[in-house]
């Protein structure tokens, strides 16, 4: 079978189409997919650009969605013919959070899904939303399911609060979605004017420049009346952690996702004390929050925002074209 594999110690040119063992026919308990997309995520950019060095010869990318083409004995999650999506902890099935690491982590610890097919446990993945493309359903094991577990599973988002997103990369335009459609007002950020405009039309009550805006933080509390926000996707990390905590309200909840300005740095303690305000990090989720996310979806009528597709063998360029910042919300890879 094709597959992308990346050469150690990564970097974007070390991407390349191998020919690869095909995985077979699934034992008891598995499942055999065969794979038609992925979408691009920072953990997949760390990896793949050799920032987080990878194995030699590991098959990255840690979202995969495809078609069910055989099941193993016992299996009665799925049947041939289903739309399935893969799970970004593909042994964290429910309850609290069981892993600290990306040891089990598709495309990351194990071989990831930038292939023609696997044969995984029927446990590594989910159905995926009743017709949706293989590429929409791929946005949702790292970035859909993040701002589900960071709106709702976290911070129990109700009708009526407020919700700051930074950004309007894959996370936060899913957030606004998730978060608009269940009658919350959100704020967005962004150094574009034009993403803004975009962000309006998907349905974001106010919208802020960072580059005009310096002190956003504050500019938040003015459109919240002095109050602050319910929540904030806070993706930035310790460059834009200290604003966050100036925009959220009085015991408030801020979601600590992203590591975009580093991975480590001074946390505000005296205003995080002060605003009485519940800091949380969280990782993606769990294969029953997926399962809650999906039918959420199917309900609600939310689509992904994808930016731009590229075919399998074009990975490194849809790389490159994730480097640049341009994007508005995923970038999908299809073949």
């Amino acid at each position: 079978m094709r597959a992308i594999t990346i050469a150690s110690p990564g970097g974007l040119d070390k991407l390349a189409l191998s020919d690869r063992p095909d995985p077979g026919t699934p034992r008891a308990g598995e499942v055999r997919v065969a794979l038609h997309a992925s979408s691009l995520n920072f953990h997949d950019y760390l990896v793949c650009s050799g920032k987080s060095p990878p194995a030699d010869g590991r098959i990255p990318m840690a979202d995969g969605a495809g078609i069910v083409e055989a099941v193993g004995a016992g299996v009665t999650d799925f049947v041939p013919g289903d739309h399935v999506v893969s799970c970004f902890f593909p042994d964290w099935h429910a309850g609290p959070p069981k892993v600290a690491d990306f040891k089990r982590v598709p495309g990351d610890g194990i071989d990831g899904f930038a292939c023609d097919a696997v044969v995984l446990p029927a446990t590594a993945f989910t159905k995926a939303p009743q017709g949706w493309s293989h590429e929409e359903a791929a946005t949702i094991t790292t970035a859909g399911l993040t701002a589900w577990r960071a709106l709702v599973v976290d911070a129990g988002l109700k009708a009526g609060d407020t919700v700051l997103a930074l950004g309007t990369g894959g996370v936060s335009i899913y957030a606004l979605q998730i978060a608009h459609a269940m009658g919350a007002q959100v704020i967005v950020t962004s150094s574009s004017d034009e993403k803004l405009e975009r962000a309006k039309d998907l349905g974001a009550s106010h919208t802020i420049n960072y580059s005009s805006e310096k002190n956003w933080g504050r500019k938040v509390m003015e459109l919240t009346g002095g109050r602050g926000v319910d929540v904030v996707v806070e993706v930035g990390g310790p460059g834009t952690l200290g604003q966050s905590l100036q925009a959220v309200r009085i015991g408030g909840h801020v979601a600590l996702i992203g590591v975009l300005t580093g991975v480590s740095g001074d946390v505000p303690t005296a205003l995080l004390m002060a605003k009485q305000a519940k800091l949380q990090g969280l990782v993606v989720g769990s294969r029953q929050e997926q399962e809650d996310f999906v039918r959420a979806l199917e309900i609600s009528g939310i689509r992904p925002v994808i930016d731009r597709t590229f075919a399998l063998e074009e990975l490194a360029d849809a790389f490159r074209h994730q480097e640049t910042g341009d994007h508005f919300g995923k970038i999908a890879v299809r073949w």
